[in-house]
């Protein structure tokens, strides 16, 4: 069924990925079943875009084969996609890192849940670490991008197709479990025809499109005989990720400009958060909310402004930091980067599966608070 662009729907968060794949003119995608994203393949198998706008879906047979269907179509210049859940997401990281080290844009789609191993179907955000440092081998770096709305999902596909493709790197949307399962209200983006075989020569003069007059058949690999010109690769690549994070940063805040409390928190949690927050100032205490969109890059710089503001006194405006995680403190990490351990910084999170009401948020601050003043 095509919708009209504009149209509000209601979809899950895997749904809103799988409609808004095929408005942006996405070439393929390769995946495998597994809870809580199946969601997306089967909206896509539903939708059967190959008959509308020539987008291949295909089933592989496991997530290694997913996520080396997208490094053969995305090195020919294709926009290819996989999405899998937290331990798939691991099964690929080899392919990843493949993908990576010959700088070849694609995109991973994560709907996390509990671990570590199988561990549970249920919601987590455990997979920060693997997510934003590189879970494979070598020195590199993913965009990250975490929604906390649905409408966030739609909008996230086409944006993490830009940036992939802008700086020829892996770009990856980290969404737990609730985002995933949800259900919104979502307007879809415009439909967007899929790039031509010239328009692929010209925006990926690297892709592996073939002998032409103009130039040899481009030859793809990530492996280099001689550790100097494979250092020679590493620093170009790092300096291209240097690029990414003095441009890329995304943040949202809330309720900060007199907020003597701080709580980082992302995807569902930042949401939780809001609510939390709401019930905070009603008592008196007055906390905010710094949410990163960009978790690689992270928004170092934003939250090291926030958080070093000065009352007219000058005095430091904010006391502490509530990191607010559904896994064991992953954040937390670059939340104590980013403010140099300069205020204190205390982590609350549950784990497994399970996901914390806002009271808990709530109460939790409040206890870090107490802490504060003994």
């Amino acid at each position: 069924m095509k919708h009209t662009e504009g149209e509000v729907m209601l979809l899950k968060g895997n749904e809103a990925i799988a409609h808004a794949a095929i408005r942006c003119g996405v070439d393929g995608f390769f995946g495998y079943p597994i809870t809580p994203q199946s969601e997306i393949i089967e909206t896509l198998a539903m939708l059967k875009p190959w008959e509308t706008t020539g987008m291949a879906v295909v089933q592989a047979e496991s997530e290694t084969a997913s996520i080396n269907m997208v490094y053969g179509a995305a090195g020919a210049g294709k926009r290819a996609f996989t999405s899998s859940s937290s331990p798939g997401i691991a099964l690929m990281q080899e392919g990843i890192s493949y993908m990576a080290g010959c700088e070849i844009p694609g995109v991973v789609i994560d709907v996390s849940r509990g671990g570590p191993g199988l561990g549970t179907i249920q919601p987590s955000q455990a997979d920060y670490t693997q997510m934003t440092r590189g879970g494979g081998n070598g020195d590199y770096r993913c965009i990250v991008l975490a929604p906390s709305t649905v409408q966030e999902m739609a909008d996230f596909v086409p944006l993490i197709f830009d940036l992939a493709f802008k700086y020829r790197c892996v770009g990856m949307i980290l969404c737990d479990g609730v985002i995933g399962q949800m259900m919104e209200k979502c307007v879809l983006p415009p439909y967007q025809p899929r790039w031509t075989e010239e328009e692929i020569r010209e925006r990926c003069p690297w892709a592996t499109t073939g002998r032409t007059k103009e130039r040899q058949p481009n030859i793809i690999t990530s492996l280099e005989q001689t550790p100097e010109v494979m250092e020679e690769r590493n620093l170009r690549m790092q300096e291209k990720y240097r690029t990414i994070q003095e441009n890329e940063t995304r943040c949202e805040t809330y309720m900060t400009d007199d907020a003597e409390y701080i709580i980082a928190a992302f995807g569902i949690s930042a949401r939780l958060a809001v609510t939390a927050i709401d019930e905070l100032r009603k008592e008196g205490i007055k906390a905010g909310l710094f949410r990163p969109i960009t978790l690689w890059p992270y928004p170092y710089k934003e939250l090291e402004a926030l958080c070093t503001k000065k009352t007219p006194n000058g005095e430091n405006m904010v006391k502490g930091v509530l990191c607010a995680e559904i896994n064991g403190g992953q954040m937390i990490e670059d939340v104590r980067l980013a403010i140099h351990d300069a205020l204190p910084i205390k982590h609350f999170g549950r784990m497994g599966g399970v996901v914390p009401e806002p009271d808990e948020i709530a109460e939790a601050l409040k206890n870090f608070i107490g802490g504060l003043n003994r």
